[in-house]
């Protein structure tokens, strides 16, 4: 890993400690709620062991999860498509990405994500066109953000949803998103105890 990307990684890795400590008074909509380094590290090797190129992000943030997906994609050159509401985040992630020289291979679409993933799954461009993918926003909406998602990831093509078991106030949310995917036969899925809880979904056809 490049040492300026660890050194990011690093200084936000602090910075959600403090925040998840109560350590810092930050307002609760300018809070990181980041993903776990672990999920980060999972994340970044599913990347590698995929070579994938083409990332969408549900859910930047501050943009740590960003950055573990910019590195893994270095090599292949890939691009990474990530989508935030928050003005004040979408600029501390600009900062981070460029701190971390990785800018100019993220695309941030602003908005709410309902409303940007119908966009993008409206145009025929983006059909089966992600081979990977991270669900990381608010939880009473992942089933509806999953199926937006599912027609524009290839075929073979990864998604990962995270908060499968924690906080768990947000588990009634989640086992039902867990049993609308187990439904559906053309993806495989396995919830696994890494970080908070991810879902791991592959598209079959």
């Amino acid at each position: 890993m490049k040492k300026l990307i660890l050194e990011i990684l690093i200084r936000l890795e602090k910075q959600s400690a403090l925040e998840k400590s109560r350590k810092v008074n930050v307002p609760s909509e300018d809070r990181m709620l980041a993903i776990t380094k672990e999920t980060g590290e999972l994340i970044n090797m599913l990347l590698r062991l995929k070579k994938a190129k083409k990332v969408l992000e549900v859910g930047m943030s501050t943009g740590y999860s960003t950055i573990w997906c910019a590195e893994a994609l270095l090599e292949q050159s890939g691009e990474i498509i990530t989508i935030e509401k928050n003005p004040g985040k979408i600029s501390r992630a600009i900062n981070n990405f460029q701190d971390a020289g990785i800018r100019d291979s993220i695309t941030i679409k602003k908005g709410l994500a309902m409303d940007v993933l119908k966009e993008l799954n409206s145009k025929k461009e983006y059909g089966e066109f992600f081979d990977f993918v991270l669900i990381d926003a608010d939880k009473e909406n992942v089933m509806e953000y999953f199926d937006l998602i599912l027609p524009m990831v290839a075929v073979g093509g990864l998604i990962v949803t995270d908060n499968m078991l924690y906080p768990k106030k947000y588990k009634p949310d989640m086992k039902k998103f867990s049993e609308h995917i187990k439904e559906n036969p053309n993806v495989r899925t396995i919830t696994t105890p890494i970080g908070n809880g991810e879902e791991i979904t592959i598209k079959l056809e």
